[in-house]
Parts: C-alpha cells; structure tokens; sequence
C-alpha cells in the first residue's frame, strides 16, 4: 500500500520538524561547548570561532578518562551480565517445563511495576554489607536479573519451532548445546537489542553510581559531569557542555550503528 503524494508530505513534514525538535538540544550543546562565558550569555546560538579551549579545560579539572573507562567497564559488565542471565531465564521458561512456570514468570514480570527506588535501599545495604562499595562488582551485579530482557528474549524465544528443538533431542544435543548452538544463534537481533537497551541504561544511570561509590576510583561520567557543575560558583556552562559532548558521543555512535538492530528486535518478539 502506497501513500498519496499529499500524505507523504504531510508525513515527512512530520518526520522533520520531530527530528528538528529532538536533535536541537544535542546541536545547541554542541554549539555552547565551543563559547566564552559572555557569548553563551549573549545568548548566541553560534560561537564567534570554533576552539578546542572548553575541551581542553574539561580534561584539566576532571580525571575525564578515567570515569570514561570507569563508564565502559561498568556498562560492558552489566550488558554482558543481562545477556547471560536474561537468556538462560527465558531459555527456562521456553523450553524447560515444569509445573507452575507460567506463574512463576508472571510473577517475574510483575517485578517491573516496582519502582526503582523501592528497591534502591536494600540493595544498597547489600552491598555494604558485602564491602562492595567502591568496586566494580558492586556497580554491575544488582542489574542483572532485568525483567524486560527476560520478558524481550521470552518472546522472540517463543517463536522458535517445537519441531527444531525435538530434532535436536533426537540428533542428541543437550539442553545446554541447543542453547548454545541454536537458540543464540537464531536469537542475534534480540540480543543485540538487549546488550544496545542494557548498555546505554547503565551509561547515563546517576545515582546509583552516587550511592555506592565515595571515590575516584570508579566513579563514571555521569557523575564527572555534575561534579563540573558544583566546582565553581559560577558554573561555566561552555566547559560544562564540552564534558556532555564528549559523554554521549559513545552512545550517539551505538544508536547510530545499531538502530536498524534496536528496531528489528524491539518488534521481532510481537510477530511470529
């Protein structure tokens, strides 16, 4: 079914000034990140030259690399933490019967109606306990268990023939080898979603971060970036917009990349 030539206006039209709304402040941050502190209070939208001192001076004040590293480790650990728990739960759910599993994982699901915050608390006097903060366990292990993942992979495993897993019993491949060798390999667009979803989550999460970490040593970006903020009290936003700049880039690029991925897998699991 084709559009009409008005339609298709009308929707690119659309299309564009949505683009426009969504991308401007990413440009106007852009922009800022490149002015003096009386340019951005001129209220220009472009700086009279484009120089790299606001970038140069983000570097100076904060241990920039450092939370950057902190950033990827912690969001590498959690993604990968998600992919493994998250596919052998619904690998559970979908090919391994037992009695009462239909409960159980709506049980499971019902865990996403709880917010955060509720939860936010014991977590932390987990770790505490456990002498975790400050460490990259204590940052990464509470994401795991995710049950939108679950629930996300639980679909798309669903849509796997029964046939195909009783071919693979009888060809005598165990549970654990029809995992690993058909039903990942079947199920790449969902779990690229789920690692892409996991991954820039954990990137701009903030306060938990803020929570468990009281040094240095671990602390992401998302905290580099307020801590620019409360340095000084005049806040020079052109240093500040430098340091926002050179944070989402990283996940702007992972967007960029895998944005037909995202859209296949976030629809794959409703069609069968």
């Amino acid at each position: 079914m084709t559009m009409s030539l008005p339609k298709k206006i009308t929707f690119y039209t659309l299309l564009t000034a949505s683009a426009v709304v969504l991308f401007f402040p990413i440009v106007y941050a852009f922009m800022i990140s490149f002015m003096t502190g009386p340019e951005i209070l001129q209220g220009k939208f472009f700086p009279e030259s484009f120089h790299l001192d606001n970038y140069i001076r983000v570097f100076d004040r904060l241990p920039l690399l450092n939370y950057l590293l902190n950033s990827f480790i912690v969001s590498a650990g959690v993604m990968l933490g998600q992919l493994v728990v998250c596919s052998l739960a619904a690998y559970a759910f979908v090919f391994i019967p037992f009695r009462g599993s239909n409960f159980v994982f709506f049980l499971f699901i019902s865990t996403m109606m709880i917010p955060w915050e509720a939860t936010m608390i014991p977590n932390f006097f987990i770790i505490q306990n456990l002498n975790w903060l400050n460490t990259y366990q204590g940052l990464t292990l509470p994401f795991f268990a995710l049950a939108f993942g679950t629930f996300l992979l639980r679909q798309h495993f669903l849509t796997i023939p029964k046939e195909l897993h009783e071919a693979a019993q009888v060809a005598g491949l165990g549970p654990f080898r029809f995992f690993l060798k058909v039903v990942l390999p079947v199920s790449k667009t969902s779990l690229v979603t789920l690692g892409a979803y996991g991954f820039l989550t954990t990137w701009n999460m903030y306060l938990w971060p803020l929570l468990v970490t009281t040094n240095d040593s671990v602390r992401t970006v998302q905290i580099g970036l307020k801590q620019l903020q409360s340095q000084e009290v005049a806040t020079d936003w052109g240093v500040v917009m430098a340091g926002v700049i050179v944070v989402i880039i990283p996940t702007l690029l992972l967007l960029f990349l895998g944005q037909k991925q995202l859209q296949k897998g976030l629809t794959q699991g409703a069609l069968k």
